[in-house]
Formats: structure tokens, C-alpha cells, sequence
């Protein structure tokens, strides 16, 4: 069902905030705001922003897909307040936010916020010394705000201190109306190949992925008064513990998902680092309804801590997955540290929203990588000409979505055609996930494309092999990644970092696999790695994973 009005995310925010003025939506180390001060901060910054004369220059319906009309901030900074303020900001600005990745170094920062032609940056004071580094070679960078933080580091010439813009006077001429056609800006990852700016209409991605369709429902808000409703019914009720980096799109999601039914975000106090007890204590303490992870990457520290039984959660209701896969047996061992929990698996993509979800329970069996797909979430033929049905002999293609999905990607006409292609007369995002849609109508995740291995004429699906090597006990995480044989083509490589104190042999790893995947999808070798590298927001890195596993071929050689 369509939505009667078009949605825009400065005034979901605002119609909450004046709903729910009292009501707290974020605490974070010593700072509790109420959703009445952090609006108030977005105005101020808001109003600094239109001030520099930042803002919308071009129309949504005189531009192409893949074209901005407006001017973009990057947002270059580690959780906190202050993400989701100058996010929120720029929207009621009509300027568009974008995701900076915090652990680029200083030639792919310069890489993105040319790729994104940023006029403004907000940036935590940690990494002044990367933008200083490159400001001179961004000759359209000329807004920048800096976040005090503990590095003590100055502020930087032309630079301003972001809290001395949060109250902010409205400038004379007024402020711009946002509209549902502004964009929201999110940048790919880039752990398979170079980040990409995805271009979303804000009233898509609030229907798609950020509360304009109520979790589980087919059925979107209609009006800014269904919004008011929807917010005083659960005002308070639904709170989230954010460990996920809000430069992850998920991370973003679920954030709004709180805001847009009222409830509250608690960010743990170290965001540089993964603090498994004291995330445990703020989730005790603040009796949190849900904490969202990223793969194995996250949840098995939590897990650790859970298992000592040192905390009372009795107030955790789900822990929620996305982004990354959770192995069945880090699964398995939540639900039975805690017997009254639901784990929530999410799938989705920068390029869809979300798409579908599978729930485990104690007791409950859940087949892994088997999901339940949202109504407009399908499987299309490999050859893009037709979307598959249950058991009409066809099983096998892309996870694909329809109806509220992304315009293109900034600046490429080329690539927007291909991830969005027409079938039918229906619009479709179609970002690189195979899939496989069983007789019951639910969907088989089988793994991005641009990861699998084609070897010996078999295509094998890394997430697949990495599941089965985490269903060894001693292995603490793993990424999969092909390398050159003269005999296969390509030979698949696992490469494993063991939990501390524990190890395996290549033959004892072989075993636990067998009992998961086909012998011909097993690992041709096991390499060895202190640590697994992943992004922040825990996804692998294929390509960090690819060039080590060719370096061992080397190294026998």
C-alpha cells in the first residue's frame, strides 16, 4: 500500500519531537537528550548549515536518477549525539548526508569525498590530521565542523567547533521546506570493490527501511497523524543498545526505526573499541529491548560475556543480525544462554532496504540462510527477464526488490541501469545476491556474487563455506576467499582466526565442514591469521581476504 503524503526525515524527526517532547530519545556516557534538546540542536546546526549557503540548487524532477541537486556533507565521525544530529541537520537543511567509512586512510578519504563532491564535512577531531592531510586537493570542500573528542587536537584553520553551532540563530532569509524527494545518500562499503554512492528518495528509505512500514507490516503510514499515533501508543517502549558504527546503514536504520515509534537509542561510552562487559552492564542498567549486531564479528564477544552469567537481561527481548552472517552455532549458544530470547536474522542491502527476516527461539528449528521475504521481495531469472514463482521449475537467480527502492548511483548512469533494471513495466533493484526461492514460497540466501568462487566449473558461495567452518568449536571467525589453481581454475581458501587458547588442525576443520557443505565446496586449504579483518560495522573484507589467501599460494611455492 502507498503512502498518502510524502515522507521526509527532518520532519519525521520533528513531528515526534513535538509529540514526545519530554521523552528521551538518546543517552550516551554522561548525556541524556530528550527528543524537545536534540531537536533543538538540529535546528541550531541546521541553521548554520543554510547560513554557508549550503543547500538544495536543482529540483528532483529535472535530474536523472543519478544526478544530485543538492549539496552533500560527509559525516566523518564515530557514534554519538552528534551523527545522528548533523544527519538530521542536513536533511532539514535540504543538504545530504552521506556515510564517511572512520578507518580510511588518507587517499581513500580523498577518494570519497571527491567521488561525493562534499561542500561540507563534520569530522571528529581524531581525524584532523587525515583531513588536513588532503583538504588541499578538494577544492569544493569548504564547510568544515569539528567534534571535540579526547585526542585534544585543534581545530583546524577555517574549521568550526560543532558545538558552537548547535544554537545557531535562523538566518534572515529562512529556512528551506524539505521534501520526500531530497535525497538520503548512502555509500557501499567497499569490501569488494570501490564505494559507491546509493541515491534514495528519503520518503523510499523511510518506507523501505526507517518506520514508514511498521515491522511485519505490509501496510505503510499514511499521514504525518499516523505518525503521531503510532509514536504516543509506543512512546517509550522500544529502545535499542547501538554497537553497530551509524555509518552503517543498517545502523541508521534501525536508529530511525526507534524515532519513528518513539522509542530511545543507548550508545555504550567506548566507540572506539568493542567493550563487551560494559555493554553488558548499560544493557542491564537500562533494561534495553534490543541490541543489534553484525555477524559473528559482534555477537561472539556479547556472547562470551552473556555466558558468564554475570548480568541480569531479563529485559533483552531480541538480539537482531544484520549485515554480515551469524554462524548457526553462535546462534545456537545465544538461545541457550538465554532461553527467552528471539534472534532476529535481517536481509538487505544499501541498494534495497530490507527485505526479509527469520526468527529463531529456543525449541524452534531454523533452517540457516532460509528467510521469510517482505511482499515486494522476490527471486528474478539469472537472465533478468522474469520474477520466479514457487514451483514452476525455476528455482535459482537474484534477490531482488521492487516498489520503494533507490533512484541510481551518484554520478553512473551505467551501473544504475544494470542494479535497477525494468521488468514488466515494474522497477527493480537487483544489487549482486543469489538467491534460491523454495516450494514454500521462502528464499534461500546463497551470497553475493562478486565473492563467490567458480571452481572447477562449480560456483561456490564464500558465506556458505564460512558457515560451515564456523560450526567448528575452536573457530573464533573466518572469511572465504578463492585463489588461482592450475587444476580447479580457482580453489577455495579458508581463512581462520581461532578463539584464544584454541586451535584445529586442517583435518579437524575438514570434518566439521563436511557435515554442512559438499565435498567439492570444501576448503582446499586453511590459512591461519591472528585476526580476521572486517570493517567496522563487522562485514568482511573480501579484498583483504583475497590477497591473502593468493600470498599463500605464493608462500608454497
Amino acid at each position: 500500500m502507498g503512502s498518502a503524503v510524502s515522507f521526509d526525515l527532518s520532519t519525521v524527526f520533528h513531528t515526534v519531537a513535538t509529540t514526545l517532547p519530554d521523552r528521551r530519545v538518546l543517552i550516551w556516557r554522561d548525556r541524556e537528550l530528550t527528543y524537545a534538546q536534540m531537536d533543538a540542536r538540529i535546528d541550531g546546526v541546521a541553521h548554520y548549515l543554510t547560513s554557508q549557503g549550503l543547500g538544495c540548487h536543482t529540483e528532483r524532477d529535472q535530474l536523472q536518477p543519478h544526478q544530485s541537486g543538492q549539496d552533500h556533507i560527509g559525516l566523518y565521525l564515530r557514534n554519538g549525539n552528534e551523527y545522528l544530529e548533523a544527519m538530521v541537520a542536513g536533511y532539514r537543511a535540504r543538504v545530504a548526508p552521506f556515510n564517511v567509512n572512520y578507518r580510511y586512510v588518507a587517499e581513500e578519504l580523498l577518494y570519497l569525498l571527491t567521488d561525493s563532491t562534499a561542500k561540507a564535512l563534520v569530522y571528529g577531531a581524531e581525524f584532523a590530521p587525515h583531513v588536513a592531510s588532503i583538504r588541499d586537493r578538494l577544492p569544493d570542500l569548504r564547510v568544515l565542523i569539528q567534534v571535540a573528542d579526547s585526542s585534544g587536537n585543534d581545530l583546524l584553520p577555517g574549521a568550526v567547533d560543532y558545538e558552537s553551532i548547535v544554537t545557531t540563530p535562523e538566518p534572515a532569509g529562512g529556512m528551506p521546506t524539505p521534501s520526500g524527494d531530497d535525497l538520503y545518500i548512502l555509500y557501499t562499503g567497499g569490501t569488494t570493490g570501490m564505494p559507491k554512492g546509493v541515491l534514495w528518495r528519503q520518503h523510499d528509505i523511510f518506507m523501505s527501511a526507517m518506520g514508514g512500514r511498521p515491522f511485519g507490516s505490509d501496510k505503510s503510514l499514511q499521514s504525518y497523524d499516523d505518525l503521531v499515533e503510532q509514536a504516543r501508543t509506543n512512546a517509550g517502549f522500544r529502545t535499542i543498545l547501538m554497537i553497530p558504527p551509524l555509518m552503517h546503514g543498517a545502523a541508521q536504520w534501525a536508529a530511525f526505526n526507534m524515532i519513528s515509534t518513539g522509542g530511545w537509542v543507548a550508545i555504550p561510552d567506548d566507540v572506539d573499541h568493542m567493550n563487551a562487559p560494559a555493554v553488558m552492564r548499560l544493557a542491564e542498567r537500562e533494561r534495553v529491548l534490543s541490541i543489534p549486531v553484525v555477524g559473528d564479528a559482534i555477537a561472539r564477544p556479547l556472547l562470551e560475556e552473556i555466558e558468564t552469567g554475570k548480568y541480569d537481561l531479563s529485559g533483552l527481548v531480541t538480539i537482531s543480525n544484520g549485515g554480515a552472517p551469524l554462524s548457526p552455532t553462535v546462534r545456537e549458544r545465544l538461545l541457550a544462554a538465554l532461553p527467552n530470547l528471539m534472534v532476529l536474522d535481517a536481509v538487505g542491502a544499501s541498494e534495497t532496504g530490507m527485505q526479509m527476516t527469520t526468527m529463531a527461539a529456543k525449541g524452534v528449528d531454523a533452517k540457516a540462510a532460509t528467510f521469510t521475504p517482505q511482499h515486494d521481495t522476490a527471486v528474478i531469472a539469472t537472465d533478468l527477464s522474469h520474477v520466479l514463482t514457487p514451483g514452476g521449475g525455476e528455482d535459482e537467480g537474484w534477490l531482488a526488490r521492487r516498489a520503494y527502492v533507490p533512484l541510481g548511483y551518484l554520478g553512473d548512469a551505467e551501473k544504475s541501469a544494470r542494479t535497477f533494471p525494468t521488468i514488466d513495466g515494474v522497477r527493480w533493484s537487483v544489487p549482486g545476491d543469489r538467491a534460491r526461492l523454495l516450494a514454500d514460497g521462502q528464499i534461500e540466501l546463497l551470497g553475493r556474487d562478486s565473492v563467490t568462487i567458480n571452481s572447477g566449473g562449480e560456483k561456490i558461495f564464500a558465506e556458505e563455506v564460512e558457515r560451515a567452518v564456523a560450526s567448528h568449536p575452536s573457530v573464533y571467525d573466518v572469511v572465504v576467499a578463492g585463489r588461482p589453481s592450475e587444476r580447479w581454475g580457482s580453489e577455495v581458501v579458508a581463512i581462520v582466526q581461532f578463539a584464544e587458547g584454541r586451535s584445529a588442525t586442517d583435518e579437524e576443520l575438514t570434518e566439521a565442514c563436511k557435515a554442512h557443505i559438499a565435498h567439492y565446496k570444501l576448503p582446499k586449504a586453511f590459512v591461519r591469521t591472528d585476526k580476521v579483518m572486517r570493517s567496522p560495522a563487522g562485514k568482511a573484507d573480501y579484498r583483504w581476504a583475497k590477497a591473502l589467501a593468493a600470498e599463500s599460494l605464493a608462500a608454497q611455492s
